[in-house]
């Protein structure tokens, strides 16, 4: 009950940056819910309505970081005013259904045409580095239990690293790379697990420092992808290779087409353009659903009056709460999923012919 509670309160809040669009006759459900899976130069905590009724937006401003014409700008993204102001010749434009970019600007505030170089530190890249320094602070916290406790059982935060660490290496590592290989690639693994999966964690709570949808970011999980796709294609041995270009078992005339060859080549790149697309398509998924019962308690009001809205939130709060559950359970099976077909390619790189005797 406890549980359920939490993750009540957690969608209640959710609701919170809405409230301020509901009296709203131009509330946007689309344009909002795309702004919230998307990154964003600031990192946007709720609004709230001065006595005129005029909305103000509360968000953390970032590092914006440009560079134009070989010259290097850095300023805080509370410059723009949440994109109503100019500054140094440089607008904010976009947001919700828009991609969010900063765009170049002359005197009289007309567009040039040109775009600087954005290497600013965004909402995604923030929580990058947040989620990365509390995973090194879970991690270290458990590293001083062992030293506190030598040869004793694990305790407390102890208990679920290692239950996590032994889960990848037995049930991944160790059936996918092979019991004589297997270490090697082990701490790359181990990372890829936690990472993703304490990411997916992170983007179910939606109060800072949480609450960014990481894994969500094509960019994030294009990265990922990538990463394995060197591992594995550095560490494929002649065995590998081999049977890409000179596929055993295959009628010689596919071989000198060359049809065959194409189609194992071609399946060393797809496989990491799967490993992104189906981290970054299911979590986003998830986000969507979400954001979308909550959208229908104001969208309700703003037709049918508040009455109506007010009954129709039990509904959606409901359902949020049952897609919370549910991802949760998929937060976990993401991480696992990538991290056992990252294992499953590398495995298939460098495991050797079998002889029959």
């Amino acid at each position: 009950m406890k549980a359920i509670f939490r993750l009540l309160t957690l969608a209640v809040l959710m609701s919170i940056p809405l409230a301020g669009h509901a009296e709203s006759e131009e509330f946007n459900p689309g344009s909002m819910i795309i702004g919230h899976v998307t990154d964003a130069h600031s990192w946007h905590l709720f609004d709230y309505a001065d006595k005129e009724g005029n909305e103000h937006a509360v968000a953390i401003p970032l590092p914006v970081i440009l560079i134009n014409d070989g010259h290097l700008d850095i300023f805080m993204s509370s410059r723009f005013h949440h994109g109503h102001a100019d500054y140094h010749g440089y607008r904010l434009v976009g947001g919700g259904a828009d991609k969010e970019e900063v765009v170049c600007v002359d005197e009289n505030g007309q567009l040039t045409g040109k775009k600087p170089v954005d290497i600013s530190i965004t909402k995604t890249s923030a929580a990058i580095i947040i989620a990365t320094i509390l995973l090194l602070i879970i991690v270290f916290i458990a590293r001083a239990g062992y030293k506190k406790r030598p040869n004793q059982a694990p305790h407390g935060l102890q208990s679920l690293v290692e239950m996590l660490v032994v889960f990848v290496r037995d049930s991944i590592a160790k059936p996918m790379i092979g019991e004589d290989k297997y270490a090697k690639y082990l701490p790359y693994l181990l990372t890829l697990f936690f990472f993703i999966f304490f990411c997916n964690i992170l983007g179910l709570i939606p109060i800072f420092p949480a609450g960014a949808n990481i894994t969500g970011c094509i960019a994030v999980t294009a990265i990922l992808a990538v990463i394995t796709f060197f591992i594995t294609n550095i560490s494929g041995n002649r065995h590998y290779w081999t049977d890409i270009f000179n596929t055993p078992g295959v009628p010689a005339w596919l071989k000198v087409f060359p049809l065959m060859p194409v189609v194992e080549l071609v399946g060393v790149f797809t496989k990491p353009i799967v490993l992104m697309i189906r981290l970054f398509a299911n979590m986003t998924a998830g986000h969507i659903v979400i954001l979308g019962f909550v959208t229908i308690i104001f969208i309700m009001s703003n037709v049918f009056g508040m009455g109506v809205g007010a009954g129709v939130s039990v509904v959606s709060v409901l359902f949020s709460v049952f897609i919370s559950l549910l991802e949760c359970l998929v937060a976990y099976i993401q991480a696992f999923v990538f991290t056992m077909l990252s294992a499953l390619y590398i495995g298939m790189a460098v495991s050797e012919p079998q002889h029959e005797h």
